[in-house]
């Protein structure tokens, strides 16, 4: 019978750059800070790894295809390398592979490692997205915009709850205005200036409810991890990060195909929370969690998220982020670093650069950020749209076999 990966592997190290418009670094650049700084971080040598992962999702526009960039960039030749590309979940699907081979036996030190370098691609936003989804959704949805889609979502949220359209784009500001207090204090976040809730109001309309606050930006960066035994990382330092749950669930797209889909939550983060919740030994996730780090592309998609993953109750999100449940000094901070929308969203790196937060705060290492007494965090990592995504959950301790 399958038991999961609880406790079966630990990070023993991770690096992350600065996010932004990095017009003077590579995407190569990128991904060698990265790795330097993970190197360090563990207390190996480059010749330890036996194994690597790389997560990059436009791969024609910098790095190119295959595995070879990383074999090539970070000089590790003749180690199996293998190139993950999971839409938005990309890097966390790097991580995944990397900790299933070490938690196999396989290898004992392995690399997972996450790169974009979407502003050299030279669009406003992500790069022409009509056909990665194949030839039949094109015919059901040709049109489709990823802020359109999410604030299709949104209204419709607003009135399956009963919130006047004017209470809940001040709701979702609150969100906004949260995550940019957060990315002020983080050196490596993109945007790092306090935005009030009135600006986030009265921003240019996207796509309606969602202004220009409501959306996370398009950005350059690279996180790694170092992935090993709980054996070998507390060899290498005092304070190992272990993996308590690893899921990934991917809709067939019958959400959008049948009416029982309500429109207002995303299936794939309710499945993957629950059986990472079962992985890891959850009962009560409001109670037990400490951290989140969720995919927070739209305000919206952070609001439905609190719920699909069971910490607000249905319809009752805006209750809690009025409350200050989410904020730094919350019981359940979310967004510690900036998220998404301080970060931008360089999508090979995003997954990992969650996990990099988490690993820091549990670590008690976050600096002014830091929250009290950490024990448990959560990432959660969207790709797609609201009625057709991959999702990863990732759960993260600083114990070993406590939950």
């Amino acid at each position: 019978m399958a038991e999961g990966i609880k406790d079966k592997v630990a990070i023993a190290g991770m690096g992350c750059t600065r996010f932004g418009e990095l017009w003077d670094k590579s995407a190569e650049d990128l991904m060698v800070e990265a790795f330097l700084e993970a190197l360090e971080d563990a207390g190996i040598e480059k010749k330890d790894i036996q194994a690597a992962w790389l997560g990059t999702c436009f791969e024609e526009i910098h790095v190119g295809k295959s595995a070879l960039p990383l074999a090539m960039t970070l000089k590790l030749p003749f180690i199996p390398v293998t190139r993950t590309e999971n839409f938005c979940a990309t890097g966390s699907e790097a991580f995944r592979g990397a900790c299933y081979a070490v938690a196999s036996g396989a290898y004992d030190i392995v690399l997972a490692l996450g790169v974009e370098k979407l502003k050299d691609t030279g669009y406003g936003g992500l790069p022409e997205f009509s056909s990665v989804l194949g030839g039949k959704p094109r015919l059901i949805f040709p049109n489709v915009t990823a802020p359109g889609a999410f604030a299709m979502m949104a209204t419709r949220y607003f009135d399956r709850y009963g919130l006047d359209p004017r209470e809940g784009k001040l709701t979702l500001a609150r969100i906004s205005a949260k995550s940019h207090r957060n990315g002020a204090l983080n050196p490596k976040a993109h945007l790092r200036r306090e935005v009030s809730v009135e600006q986030i109001v009265n921003a240019p309309i996207v796509a309606w409810p969602l202004g220009l606050f409501d959306c996370c930006g398009v950005s350059d960066g690279a996180a790694a991890a170092i992935i090993t035994t709980p054996e070998i990382a507390r060899k290498l330092r005092p304070d190992p990060i272990y993996v308590k749950a690893l899921q990934i669930a991917a809709t067939s797209g019958e959400e959008m195909m049948y009416s029982s889909w309500d429109g207002a939550h995303v299936e794939t983060t309710w499945r993957a929370g629950m059986r990472a919740y079962l992985e890891a030994g959850i009962k009560n996730p409001r109670a037990e969690l400490s951290i989140l780090e969720l995919h927070d592309c739209f305000s919206i998609t952070e609001m439905v998220t609190y719920e699909d993953l069971q910490i607000s109750p249905r319809g009752r999100a805006r209750e809690d982020i009025e409350a200050g449940f989410y904020d730094l000094d919350g019981q359940i901070p979310c967004q510690t670093d900036g998220g998404l929308k301080c970060f931008g969203h360089p999508i090979g790196a995003s997954g990992l650069r969650m996990i990099y937060e988490v690993y820091k705060q549990l670590q008690g290492k976050a600096g002014p950020r830091q929250i009290r007494n950490p024990r448990l965090g959560l990432t959660h990592n969207l790709g797609g749209f609201p009625g057709m995504s991959v999702c990863s959950v990732v759960i993260l301790g600083n114990q070993a076999g406590a939950v």
